[in-house]
């Protein structure tokens, strides 16, 4: 399959340039490292449980997550083993084009939906300050003019504040917590683009659903900045709901989503640092 180069718009790049721009950067960015997905978490919580992974899809990992922690009573085994399986010790960050590029395109802000610290370390390979914003206390430091990453989903240092199992996810569905007023506040002035999400995914659609009633219930909907999703195949229907909801998908088809990653990023790099 040929890849297609759609042009980038131009808001968009007007508005990484002026680093207004949220990037959420989720599962896709990781995998670009060859970091295993939620598939073999899922083959792994199985295992631990004795039963069948087969027939299991990524949306059965929270339910599977919970049931092993049921099962254990805890979960500090779980976020060790999976610490270790997504830090392996052979792996290079700063030999990655996606991270590279990211830390380049100096966002002031970065969602993730990533447990592992690959981001971060990818800012310290390059010599880059940042700070990280796991829990509440976190939101109490200065701004600084560092980039923000705020794991959204928690992170492997911190077991309290992983959204892993399905009573995680129920709470996070009701968008009170901290982080979540933080982005609901981060939403209504800025644009967000992300990065590395397959709509297939019902968290994804999800939060984009609420942060559109967000702005329905506001008098000012017509103000709202427009938001971006990067695909890497065309799916008509989720295009069109996704319209509806006031974000824009840039469909830059390709068999290998690592490679439309990281040349859409490498496009929008370009276009940023021409206009300056």
């Amino acid at each position: 399959m040929e890849t297609k180069h759609p042009e980038i718009p131009e808001p968009l790049i007007e508005a990484v340039r002026r680093r207004e721009v949220i990037l959420f950067a989720g599962g896709g960015i990781s995998q670009n490292l060859g970091l295993p997905d939620f598939r073999t978490l899922i083959q792994y919580l199985a295992e631990q449980l004795g039963m069948s992974s087969d027939g299991l899809s990524l949306n059965d990992y929270p339910v599977i997550a919970e049931a092993y922690v049921q099962s254990s009573g805890k979960l500090g085994a779980l976020r060790s083993w999976m610490d270790t399986t997504w830090h392996p010790s052979t792996t290079e960050v700063a030999h990655s084009d996606v991270h590279n590029l990211i830390v380049d395109l100096d966002f002031s802000t970065i969602y993730t939906t990533n447990y592992d610290r690959w981001l971060e370390k990818a800012y310290e390979a390059r010599g880059k300050s940042y700070r990280k914003i796991t829990n509440v206390g976190d939101l109490t430091h200065p701004l600084d003019g560092a980039t923000e990453i705020i794991k959204f989903h928690g992170d492997f240092e911190d077991d309290a504040s992983l959204v892993l199992t399905e009573a995680n996810y129920f709470r996070r569905m009701s968008f009170e917590t901290p982080l979540d007023i933080r982005l609901r506040a981060d939403s209504l002035a800025r644009p967000l683009l992300f990065v590395g999400y397959s709509m297939h995914d019902m968290n994804t659609r999800y939060l984009l659903f609420r942060l559109q009633e967000l702005w329905q219930s506001s008098d000012c909907v017509g103000r709202r900045p427009v938001s971006y999703v990067l695909m890497t195949q065309s799916q008509p229907a989720q295009e069109t709901v996704l319209r509806s909801r006031g974000v824009e998908p840039l469909v830059w088809e390709d068999e290998d989503p690592g490679r439309a990653t990281r040349l859409f990023l490498e496009r929008l790099l370009q276009a940023v640092r021409e206009g300056q």
